[in-house]
């Protein structure tokens, strides 16, 4: 099997017209790289006739140094001493200011597949402003590492859009940020003058191991594609009081609090029979983050089947069993978050506060995963149009 071309070496190698000549500014963050670990930062400055002006960093900022929430301020890059514009903290999308004088922004993210990475919503913003300044947005696409075939979870009602979605998408959205933006610039009606660079030797069937591509971590608690694997079930955690495992090596794979005994709920969650999964007690202490410095009770995921696995169904199951034998410690996450000020975390994750509603109501998790089926066969519907890959 070959290795995948992303759009970033494809544009490198048979599409260079389409940057030259062009003042660039380049949305980016350090997993913008080609297959040798080059910087695109580089690559595309060292295209004859392309002036890269300006950098433009997501949240975590242009290297990935920052923690999750955290602020990321204007600086400049001390590699090419360009400037780095922040689109994570108070400002989100690039203002007119920060574009005028582009011909171009180039957008090269890898993105993890699930509706609450912020990245994609920050090219989905950046794509909105390009429209509103008559710049070029052109998207260099990458792999969508949990695949393109397989789809989970509801779809996002609009009346609780936030920054960890914006659009009406289902949870694992199996599309790739190329194919995102074409769906949100002619579905929702964006109007951008958008060109994506799509892939070759990608397809819809494969999972990040199968793409011959380096991973490096697209944010700091990103490290491996396992943790990508489970993050669309493990990110709901965030809206608990439990720890997702942030400080520590296993974040999103080990969760548990200091209350739980994971002996007893991992009994508990086999007993619920998800697919392809399969729980181990463990005990762990985050250096930082929720319940830091204490020992937490706990479980691990572990993944048998990584076609086979729901991880957001995983999710869902991991805080209603919880809920349900520590009654008392267990309480959902306070706002704010992600910059959302009144309604709840867990419901803004969720894309609604049905789902909440349902395992408050101990609703069981068969019925819940088939409430959003409708919506779900709906969206695939609708995406179907824009997609780039079979």
């Amino acid at each position: 099997m070959g290795r995948v071309l992303t759009g970033l070496d494809r544009l490198l190698a048979s599409h260079l017209s389409r940057v030259r000549g062009l003042g660039i500014g380049l949305l980016c963050h350090q997993a913008s790289v080609n297959a040798d670990l080059d910087h695109a930062v580089d690559l595309i400055g060292s295209i004859r006739g392309a002036r890269v002006t300006r950098l433009f960093a997501p949240e975590h900022g242009l290297w990935g140094a920052a923690q999750d929430h955290a602020a990321i301020t204007a600086a400049r890059d001390p590699a090419t001493g360009l400037p780095v514009l922040s689109l994570y903290g108070r400002r989100r999308a690039p203002t007119a200011p920060m574009l005028q004088g582009l011909d171009a922004l180039v957008c090269d993210l890898q993105d993890v597949g699930a509706r609450y990475y912020t990245f994609v919503w920050t090219m989905a913003l950046a794509l909105e402003a390009c429209a509103r300044a008559g710049v070029r947005m052109i998207v260099l696409d990458r792999p969508n590492p949990l695949g393109g075939v397989r789809v989970e979870g509801n779809v996002l009602d609009p009346r609780f859009a936030s920054f960890v979605g914006l659009y009406p998408l289902p949870v694992r959205h199996g599309m790739t940020i190329g194919e995102l933006a074409r769906y949100l610039n002619l579905r929702h009606g964006v109007n951008a003058r958008l060109d994506v660079v799509p892939m070759s030797g990608w397809r819809r069937a494969m999972l990040w191991e199968e793409t011959g591509l380096p991973w490096v971590p697209p944010s700091p608690n990103m490290p491996t594609p396992d943790t990508a694997r489970v993050y669309p079930g493990g990110c709901l955690i965030e809206g608990t009081n439990l720890s997702e495992g942030r400080g520590t090596t296993r974040p999103f794979e080990w969760v548990g609090a200091p209350f739980i005994d994971g002996h007893e709920w991992a009994r508990v969650l086999e007993r619920e029979a998800l697919p392809a999964v399969h729980f181990r007690p463990c005990r762990f202490q985050p250096t930082f983050h929720k319940w830091k410095g204490r020992a937490c009770g706990g479980v691990q995921l572990h993944v048998t089947d990584r076609h086979r696995f729901k991880p957001y169904l995983t999710g869902l199951a991991l805080i209603a069993t919880a809920r349900r034998l520590y009654p008392r410690q267990f309480s959902w996450r306070k706002p704010p978050y992600e910059f959302e000020k009144r309604k709840l975390p867990i419901d803004i994750l969720c894309g609604t506060d049905v789902i909440r509603r349902q395992i408050e109501a101990k609703r069981p998790l068969d019925r819940i995963e088939a409430a959003w089926r409708p919506a779900l066969t709906a969206f695939l519907r609708s995406r179907r149009p824009h997609l780039l890959y079979r």
